[in-house]
């Protein structure tokens, strides 16, 4: 008996009993829409943060408060404005260098308010990060020595505040203090996990003075949250970033054996680590929703060996008639095989569904990948297989004797 005749036999098999076989792949189908729709999640969570930090540029250095690794509750060292001035002493000429200071406060245009990240910042921050001016004008160096209070708005907070309405020349009061927006941001949409919309900037020296005060200031110093730098040639990255080490170091009295309490890192090892973590967590997701394939797998054997039982008068009679063990072992494993394969078809095709639906609702982007489909068929293909074995066996090793006097 060839191929084809099994295949015929096993649709026969399965039309005969359609609501059963429904039911039989139901498990296959579920665990194969699981796979592609949350691989196609992380997937296109990965993608996002990697256009996301790609887009800023690999020539990227930035200082952060806190070791890597560091203990929940262990102390950290405030980073000083005094350190920001340090480091553009120390690379002025091999990087444009920006600080920033960021705080939790309240936004308010009218009756529309927000909790919002209000961050402080020099002119030169949207150009290293990549910004671009939309409407009215960025902020200058004027509105930092004046302590000025004007806003630049990014769009999504535009947007939220002013609900269409143009926002340039109006003001909206941060933290109960009256600010005039002078600039909105151009969209730069989300990217994974990262909203680069929700901005509320605002001169530095304006928020170490009128908006944050004491919460900006460590020892009566004032702190930043961080620091940004473009290094002008990508190829000295390396060694801005270890120019930057030892400025700090120099600066809060540690030797080069100590444990420097700040992270410098580069964009290129920031995305390194993010896309290692999210594609660890894209494995994972995969490897939860393939135990609903592995239920099904067991559907499959349990629905096959009731499915050899019922038929045992046949086996016997085609055993009788000079039928060999292989050809019944192949023709169960055939109709187990087309059962797992048409699951994981249907399967696909669900993932693949929700999958764009996720994508049309705004709520992460999605990316159903070839890899994913072959893995997921191969998966549904492979379960079937080992399921369907043991039934198969079962059969082939019928006595036809005993098969045909079964009632």
């Amino acid at each position: 008996m060839n191929l084809f005749e099994n295949f015929r036999i096993a649709l026969r098999a399965i039309t005969a009993n359609k609501l059963r076989s429904g039911l039989t792949i139901l498990g296959i189908v579920i665990g194969v829409a699981a796979v592609v729709a949350l691989m196609s999640v992380g997937q296109g969570a990965t993608s996002g943060i990697t256009a996301s930090v790609e887009g800023m540029g690999t020539n990227l250095v930035t200082v952060s408060g806190g070791r890597s690794f560091q203990f929940p509750g262990a102390a950290s060292t405030a980073i000083l404005y005094s350190d920001y001035e340090a480091i553009l002493a120390t690379v002025g000429k091999q990087a444009e260098v920006t600080p920033y200071f960021s705080g939790m406060t309240s936004v308010r245009n009218g009756d529309r308010t927000a909790n919002a990240t209000v961050t402080g910042v020099l002119p030169n921050y949207t150009s290293i990060n990549s910004y671009t001016l939309s409407s009215g004008r960025q902020l200058n160096e004027e509105d930092n020595l004046q302590k000025d209070r004007v806003v630049l708005l990014g769009s999504s907070t535009a947007e939220d505040l002013f609900a269409g309405l143009n926002p340039i020349g109006r003001e909206i009061q941060i933290n109960g203090k009256a600010f005039k927006v002078v600039g909105v941001l151009e969209a730069k949409g989300s990217s994974g996990l990262s909203f680069q919309d929700d901005l509320v900037l605002i001169p530095l020296q304006t928020a170490y003075e009128v908006v944050f005060g004491a919460q900006a200031k460590s020892h009566g110093k004032n702190v930043v949250n961080g620091i940004a730098l473009s290094v002008v040639d990508a190829d000295q990255v390396d060694l801005v970033m270890t120019n930057v080490e030892f400025t700090l170091r120099r600066e809060h009295g540690l030797t080069l054996t100590e444990d420097l309490p700040f992270t410098v890192s580069s964009q290129n090892q920031m995305l390194e680590s993010l896309t290692n973590i999210s594609g660890t967590l894209t494995t994972l997701l995969g490897a939860i929703a393939g135990i609903s394939l592995l239920v099904g797998g067991i559907g499959i054997m349990n629905i096959t060996l009731v499915s050899v039982r019922e038929r045992t008068r046949e086996i016997g009679l085609r055993k009788a008639v000079g039928a060999p063990r292989g050809v019944i072992l192949l023709q169960f494993l055939t109709e187990t095989l087309t059962l797992s394969v048409l699951g994981g078809v249907i399967g696909v095709l669900l993932g693949w569904g929700i999958a764009w639906g996720v994508s049309k609702a705004g709520l992460i982007t999605t990316n159903v990948s070839s890899q994913v489909v072959i893995l997921s068929l191969g998966m549904s293909t492979v379960v079937g297989l080992i399921f369907g074995i043991y039934p198969a066996y079962q059969a082939a090793s019928l006595r036809p004797i005993e098969a045909l006097k079964y009632e």
